[in-house]
């Protein structure tokens, strides 16, 4: 009886790990990468490059937009909880490229105001680096915070904005964006071809274009009135999945 109990707990065990695999490798990996050798961008990108850009060939041969593109915008649509791909034709215009679901991040609307608060942030940011040696794999790191979210926090006294906003590989995030190992060497790739000041990342509560308006039971900032006006500037050049 007593080693049928062994067995049950041991299962127990191994079915419990398999449930958490993720969030256990996000909480051993910065110990596993202290013994692991550091990866270049340029390794990277010898690594998986050749891959995830054939993956990205039909997509772009559909579209007819040539790779890589002059310029990329990345939309990411908290709600909907998916990313959007957009890249710049021959012309200049915008032409949608596919979408990738978002597998973990905060849905809740509103912007981040403060470290661990858990919020992904919403407005326009740039790709400020690649990190190639990330806990989740391979990561873009956004410009938070831009301009507008420190001068709002001057004007409220806030401090401790926080930062290290990603959108990386894996299945968990609490206020990066989380899009699985595969999508993120996409991205990675793409961002490392088209050059990082040529790319910008739009993150929205709603999809503003399709009339969606945030929940008024959403506890926002008074100057988030502002912020969506920017971020509906942006989204307004976009065709919409509808409307492709």
């Amino acid at each position: 009886m007593k080693r049928l109990y062994i067995l049950f707990g041991l299962l127990a065990l191994v079915l419990l790990a398999y449930c958490f695999k993720p969030y256990l490798w996000a909480a051993i990996s910065p110990l596993a990468m202290k013994f692991t050798k550091s990866k270049t961008v340029a390794e990277r990108l010898d690594q998986f490059g050749g891959s995830a850009r054939e993956r990205w060939r039909p997509f772009f041969d559909k579209a007819q937009v040539p790779y890589p593109p002059s310029e990329v915008k990345l939309v990411g649509l908290k709600s909907e909880q998916v990313l959007q791909v957009y890249a710049a034709d021959k012309t200049g215009s915008n032409r949608w490229i596919r979408t990738y679901p978002i597998l973990a991040a905060s849905p809740y609307p509103g912007p981040k105001l403060r470290e661990g608060d858990g919020q992904v942030p919403e407005g326009v940011y740039s790709v400020e680096s690649l990190n190639p040696n990330s806990r989740f794999h391979v990561a873009l790191r956004i410009g938070y915070p831009n301009a507008f979210d420190r001068a709002q926090a001057v004007k409220e006294g806030r401090t401790q904005l926080g930062g290290d906003i990603m959108i990386h590989g894996s299945s968990v995030s609490v206020g990066c964006l989380a899009m699985g190992d595969e999508p993120a060497e996409d991205l990675f790739v793409l961002a490392a071809d088209v050059g990082l000041t040529n790319m910008t990342v739009i993150i929205s509560p709603v999809d503003f274009r399709l009339g969606k308006q945030v929940p008024k039971q959403a506890k926002l900032p008074e100057w988030t009135g502002e912020l969506y006006a920017q971020i509906r500037a942006q989204l307004s050049p976009l065709p919409s999945e509808t409307t492709k």
